[in-house]
């Protein structure tokens, strides 16, 4: 009966705290001196829907937001992909501190700063790297959603948090089906880590010109053939290139949708930049960017590179083979 009064108070004093269009900072520095003493002493459930609330504001004290995403993951994690109020600085603590699932859960939020983005590159660097051929036994799945709350907005919330992790569930399991371990990929051309966090950032910032130059370095290839992949609109193209390469499912997703914004229209649940990458053959794309690369390499010249960024005026048909004809310009 105790427990169930301190989750009464917990869930007031949250909603006491909404309330306030722009609290001062003696009322947020009362508001940590309350919560993470009310936090400690509720149950689970008020926990998770007291992170639920949380999440949805836009200014929390720094103490609390550290203290919320430095919680197990299965209560921090709709904290750490949606709330807007932790600053970069929370955020690099807290991946530093609490480990991989707390860092994949700030990976999945909307927007991250060069900063953040940096230092999360940093820690996946510094992640010990498993033998071929070792059996890698896959984490449990962590990003659960809250239970839904009383309220209509924190209902919608969860909803939407069981949707998204659905859609991630799914992803997964067909990264897993495509086989991008390392292990199943020896003697294939293979993107490092530095190369799939420069790909993702500059699709990320949409910049193409240095995206060209870092696919054309994944590639060993000349940049000539990097912005001929690329000015395929459909995107199919460069769909190909990163399953040959070995990128990881969701990034190149991700990638995709960024640089071909119609590609991130959904069909049937799912954008069509993952129907377009669901539907290619690991294989195929291989055999096919191999034969490109040899082309590339039968007719580069170091004299012939131009450094200038994709010319997107001409239009290169969805699918079509690649031809080396001649990267002099008229």
């Amino acid at each position: 009966m105790g427990i169930r009064k301190k989750d009464v108070v917990l869930m007031a004093t949250i909603s006491s705290f909404e309330g306030l269009v722009h609290p001062t900072r003696s009322e947020l520095r009362q508001f940590a001196e309350l919560f993470v003493p009310l936090f400690q002493a509720s149950s689970d459930e008020a926990r998770r829907q007291a992170v639920a609330a949380l999440s949805q504001c836009k200014t929390i004290p720094p103490a609390v937001a550290l203290f919320i995403g430095s919680q197990p993951i299965a209560i921090a994690a709709p904290f750490l992909t949606a709330s807007q109020a932790i600053d970069d600085d929370t955020l690099i603590i807290i991946a530093r501190s609490q480990g991989v699932a707390h860092a994949r859960a700030i990976v999945s939020r909307e927007s991250l700063s060069p900063k953040v983005i940096d230092a999360l590159v940093a820690l996946r660097q510094a992640e010990p790297r498993a033998r071929p051929g070792a059996i890698v036994e896959e984490p449990a799945e962590v990003l659960s959603p809250p239970p839904v709350t009383a309220s209509i907005e924190d209902a919608e919330f969860a909803e939407r948090l069981a949707s998204e992790e659905a859609m991630r569930r799914r992803i997964k399991g067909l990264a897993r089906h495509l086989g991008h371990r390392d292990g199943d990929r020896l003697g294939l051309r293979t993107l490092t880590d530095v190369q799939q966090a420069l790909l993702v950032r500059f699709a990320r910032a949409r910049d193409a010109s240095h995206f060209a130059t870092a696919l054309a370095d994944a590639l060993s290839a000349s940049r000539w053939l990097a912005e001929r992949i690329m000015l395929d609109i459909s995107g199919h193209q460069l769909a190909m290139t990163l399953t040959s390469l070995g990128m990881g499912f969701l990034d190149a997703v991700f990638v995709l949708e960024r640089l071909y914004p119609q590609l991130a229209d959904r069909q049937h649940n799912v954008t069509r930049a993952w129907a377009v990458l669901d539907a290619l053959d690991p294989e195929e794309c291989h055999q096919r960017v191999e034969a490109w690369r040899r082309a590339d390499s039968y007719t580069y010249k170091p004299e012939d590179e131009v450094p200038a960024a994709p010319r997107l005026a001409r239009r290169v048909p969805a699918g079509d083979d690649i031809r080396i004809v001649s990267r002099r310009r008229i």
